[in-house]
């Protein structure tokens, strides 16, 4: 007895969409994995604070003293004489001061000392010097006095 065998048609495997596949896969690394690193190479600097040659002894603390009759006195300087009613030389130098106390990376403590007379409106002029020059360790001093 005959066995009679089918016969089967060849197998085919779609060999171009193969090769499609690998060409893309070989294009996608060869851009996706570059060797030239170009952005690597750019020179640059980034700005900075600048650095002082000698270190800088800054007091610890700034002392503002209100009297009586309206003068501000800053670290025993007159800054403000009593009749002026202006305190920007005080704010150009407190944004001086914390300026300077950045830098140096400490912090920026102010005392007022007012004195016991003093007009509320004159401190509250001082107050707003320092929230213009940004100082937020603001303390007052008072008088151990009976």
């Amino acid at each position: 007895m005959r066995i009679n065998k089918k016969e089967t048609g060849k197998i085919s495997f779609p060999i171009s969409s193969m090769i499609d596949c690998t060409f893309l896969l070989l294009i996608y690394f060869m851009s996706a994995c570059s060797l030239n690193k170009t952005e690597g190479d750019l020179g640059f600097s980034l700005p900075g604070e600048g650095r002082a040659a000698e270190a800088v002894v800054m007091p610890d603390e700034q002392v503002i003293e209100v009297d009586e009759e309206g003068a501000v006195v800053l670290n025993g300087q007159t800054l403000v004489p009593a009749k002026s009613r202006e305190l920007t030389e005080l704010a150009e130098t407190l944004m001086r001061f914390q300026a300077a106390s950045r830098g140096a990376k400490i912090p920026a403590l102010i005392s007022i000392s007012a004195a016991d007379d003093a007009l509320h409106e004159r401190i509250a002029l001082v107050l707003d010097c320092c929230h213009k020059a940004g100082l937020t360790n603001v303390t007052f001093n008072c008088s151990d006095e009976d």
